[in-house]
């Protein structure tokens, strides 16, 4: 099986930092026999636009699949499938008969729909439709009215987006008045152009991602798509996550190879851990952090922090998703290493540890630009002439472990599934020091697994149950490698000073 994956999102990004895009080739005992990575170069034409353009995107990414196969010692025809992981959020409108982008890929991170926003936040119209949806909440008791009653809007969003590029992009506006503009995130474009055009599609996983698709319905929205002024015309047919997509032009790989699964991101990592029971946590710690919650058949309305998503869609089988995510996870730990608070990443843990505690010093996460607060930024609190690099690498790794517990708390109260296994992945999963002590504060279980990039995986493994690679979702359990485990080893309650102190800090944060 060879899936390929574009980046992680959404998550934070620092000026700079690129989108990765890799490929993998798993054999039948999911082990990687061959790889490839490249980045592809964020563009900032504008203040706080952030831009893909979608040439290099599609030359990295054909690039990464024929260097992961010739790695692996293969030839083209021995690939069973290709699987398609995606970052969220980012997209690209299109003409539908000549294929020519009407822009670069916005990426989820642009803040181009800034006044938009705004705007509809304050608007009399938003404050009618939360009561109208509160009176129907309050009659009926359906979730399903829930959300809208305290809808609000954020930069992050591809509606906001979408709706701005319908008020700004002449041509885009034009064609889809004539049915001719075509939009699509990322999967759905490379589905486009893998295909010379011939297949127009997403999958339910990465619809659900975009805001604008009702997962209650299972349709794109077309109330909310009516208020921002989105032709209904423009959105692409929704299909099983592990499908039969057709297959890729024989040009591109020299035949054709089947495209057997597209999948979001983070609900590819829920799947590459096997959490396919309700009540299963999926906890990537990448640069940003996401716990995603197996809710099965149960849908429940976006509360707060929490959002739903569709998991993915197997034939009958629907398996809907919670999820809550935390920036700033693997920014912190990057920056501490380009200002030298330490040389190699695996050092963090022992310097945390070399330490009984971080002398009081606070770390306040903030390089994410927030809609809710434009002048947040990342801070340390309690510095003392005593205070050195091991001081400041801990108060690093223990807010990241205490936004953990914050979170964790939250999915408990407003999830009623008992929650079951927590796994973990993404680059931070590795530190030892993060991983025990978030286990200690939420007193639970936290398997790691060998291979942390659960993304591939998953998109491999949707891939291979649809070929046939695979036989069923028993099998694939029967594959996954745990490479270490960590239970609780102290109470909860010893942290209680020291997070007490965080959550103080935190409050004199803001509007800074």
């Amino acid at each position: 099986m060879c899936p390929w994956s574009p980046g992680s999102g959404p998550r934070p990004r620092l000026p700079g930092e690129d989108t990765a895009v890799k490929c993998h080739v798993y054999d039948r005992a999911a082990a990687i026999r061959g790889s490839s990575y490249r980045k592809v170069e964020s563009l900032y034409p504008r203040p706080g636009w952030v831009e893909l353009d979608p040439e290099v995107l599609w030359s990295q990414f054909t690039g990464v699949i024929k260097e992961a196969v010739q790695a692996a010692g293969l030839h083209m025809r021995q690939i069973a499938g290709l699987g398609i992981s995606t970052q969220r959020g980012t997209f690209i409108t299109w003409h539908k008969r000549t294929g020519k982008p009407f822009h670069n890929f916005i990426s989820w991170q642009d803040l181009r729909s800034a006044e938009l926003v705004n705007s509809w936040n304050n608007s009399l119209l938003l404050k009618v439709i939360h009561v109208i949806f509160t009176v129907l909440h309050f009659f009926t008791g359906n979730d399903r009215y829930l959300a809208p009653s305290f809808l609000t809007f954020s930069t992050h969003q591809t509606s906001m987006k979408l709706s701005w590029v319908f008020k700004n992009i002449h041509e885009a506006e034009e064609a889809a008045k004539k049915n001719s503009c075509c939009f699509g995130t990322v999967d759905t474009w490379l589905l486009y152009r893998l295909t010379k055009g011939s297949v127009y599609a997403t999958d339910y996983s990465n619809a659900s991602s975009t805001g604008i698709f009702e997962p209650f319905t299972k349709c794109w929205n077309p109330t909310l798509s009516n208020l921002l002024s989105i032709p209904m015309s423009v959105y692409p047919p929704v299909k099983d996550t592990s499908f039969n997509f057709g297959s890729t032009d024989s040009e591109i790989f020299g035949i054709p190879i089947p495209i057997m699964a597209v999948v979001a991101d983070q609900q590819s990592a829920t799947f590459g851990e096997c959490c396919f029971h309700p009540g299963d946590v999926k906890l990537t710690m990448g640069t940003g952090g996401f716990w995603n919650v197996n809710t099965g058949e149960q849908l429940f309305a976006s509360q707060g922090s929490l959002y739903p998503l569709i998991g993915w869609k197997i034939g009958e089988e629907v398996v809907y998703l919670t999820e809550g995510s935390i920036s700033d996870i693997g920014t912190a730990i990057k920056w501490a290493q380009d200002i030298e608070l330490f040389t190699n990443v695996d050092e963090t843990a022992e310097m945390a540890q070399s330490t009984a505690d971080s002398q009081g010093v606070c770390f306040i996460p903030g390089f994410q630009v927030s809609g809710d607060d434009p002048y947040l930024c990342a801070s340390f609190m309690g510095l003392k002439p005593s205070t050195n690099r091991n001081h400041l690498v801990r108060a690093i790794l223990e807010s990241l472990a205490f936004r953990n517990k914050l979170l964790y708390d939250i999915i408990e109260k407003k999830v009623h599934i008992p929650l079951r296994t927590i796994r973990a992945d993404g680059g931070v999963s590795n530190n030892s020091f993060v991983m025990q002590m978030t286990s200690d504060l939420i007193n639970k279980k936290i398997e790691k697994p060998a291979n942390v990039d659960m993304s591939s995986l998953g998109a491999a493994f949707l891939a291979g149950l649809a070929s046939g690679f695979w036989t069923d979702k028993e099998q694939l359990k029967k594959l996954r490698r745990v490479e270490a485990v960590f239970e609780p080893q102290k109470d909860s309650e010893e942290y209680k000073p020291a997070m007490d102190a965080w959550l103080q800090a935190m409050k004199h944060s803001p509007h800074w």
